[in-house]
């Protein structure tokens, strides 16, 4: 029995250094073993998703962006979704349920955004301030709230990716306690309804990925 609900995050180890921040590295082990074995259905699978991704986020990239920009986002997608996969193995460690991860990630996309644009779009993004339309007596209020929601942008992204995936593995942690002061048919019922939650929580993680990918995307066509 668990002292804590929220101790299956917990990344402490009873070693002196925590093992289970390894468990990022490991989607990176295994994607290059496809580059130099001969092509399998995984491979043609792959190719095919990053080349759908490609021609998504190339359509929200405004024409004006860096040649292999979608790259970026590609290879955003494709961390975030096996660190949430992963995250759904026994005795895995979920590292995109920490802000520790997931701000890291926001943050300096956020950064680097900013600087290109106030850098070499100073106008444009004046312009962003004020939306079109907008009365002369209403734009000092409409900068401000333009100013916020602008600042307050990667700190959504990173908690929108880490309350998602906690949320899915405490409820799954809930039931899963349940069991043992159930009789056989409710354990029954109970295991079903985890099975269905553990196909939810799949979806959530590709979602997610996905989410916070085309979130950054759109972002980043703002400042071109």
């Amino acid at each position: 029995m668990m002292t804590n609900l929220f101790s299956s995050f917990d990344p402490s180890t009873n070693l002196m250094i925590s093992l289970n921040w390894l468990s990022t590295i490991l989607g990176m082990i295994l994607i290059p073993s496809m580059f130099w074995l001969i092509p399998s259905r995984w491979n043609f699978m792959w190719i095919k998703i990053t080349s759908t991704l490609h021609k998504e986020f190339k359509v929200l990239i405004s024409n004006n962006s860096i040649k292999g920009m979608t790259l970026i986002f590609i290879s955003l997608f494709s961390i975030i979704m096996f660190n949430n996969f992963l995250g759904l193995f026994p005795y895995i460690f979920t590292s995109s349920s920490h802000m520790v991860m997931t701000l890291s990630l926001a943050l300096p996309l956020w950064l680097s955004f900013m600087i290109y644009g106030w850098t070499n779009n100073t106008i444009h993004m004046f312009a962003h301030l004020v939306p079109m339309g907008t009365p002369p007596i209403l734009m000092p209020f409409m900068v401000c709230i333009e100013s916020i929601s602008n600042i307050i942008r990667p700190g959504t992204l990173a908690v929108r990716l880490a309350a998602n995936m906690i949320a899915g593995h405490l409820l799954l942690t809930l039931l899963g306690n349940t069991g043992p002061m159930m009789s056989m048919m409710m354990i029954n019922i109970l295991i079903i309804t985890q099975l269905l939650l553990l196909m939810l929580e799949s979806a959530v993680s590709i979602i997610q990925s996905y989410v916070f990918a085309v979130l950054s995307t759109l972002y980043s066509s703002e400042v071109n």
